[in-house]
């Protein structure tokens, strides 16, 4: 497979993903949006789209990192770096979560469309901040959806 047609099929992964994710968050009551019962440790859809737009603005500063030379793979602490973005976001309302994950994401996908060239860890990144992540919630979001609505 090239590297376009990795690049392509991963973008419209990304794209797939991404819209599937809107369309439940946009297809919930928005007097529930900030309900905690998304996860039992209390998020709400509000919480898990500012935990996902978190994680799309961490992987724009490492694309930018890989472009300019800096990036330096180490290991991170997921539970930890979770925690502080929870902490950070959750007392945001929900449109700015809104703007701000839209925002992490055209800034991620600009990064990665601004590199030289396609490397493994830049590919990582995006499928780790974006199609990867938005599959492993959608489930839980899509019941919780369900949950709501009887």
């Amino acid at each position: 497979m090239s590297t376009s047609q990795t690049r392509t099929q991963l973008l419209a992964e990304e794209d797939r993903w991404w819209g599937e994710l809107h369309a439940l968050v946009d297809a919930m009551p928005l007097d529930r949006i900030a309900t905690p019962g998304y996860f039992a440790e209390g998020w709400s859809a509000k919480d898990l789209l500012a935990h996902i737009g978190s994680w799309l603005a961490l992987a724009g500063a490492v694309l930018e990192r890989i472009r300019f030379g800096t990036y330096v793979p180490d290991e991170i602490d997921i539970d930890a770096i979770n925690a502080e973005f929870y902490e950070d976001m959750k007392d945001v309302p929900f449109e700015t979560v809104r703007g701000q994950a839209n925002a992490a994401r055209t800034r991620m996908l600009g990064a990665w469309g601004a590199l030289p060239e396609d490397t493994h860890e830049a590919d990582g990144w995006i499928r780790k901040a974006g199609p990867e992540h938005y599959a492993e919630h959608l489930p839980r979001l899509r019941e919780w959806l369900a949950e709501l609505e009887t």
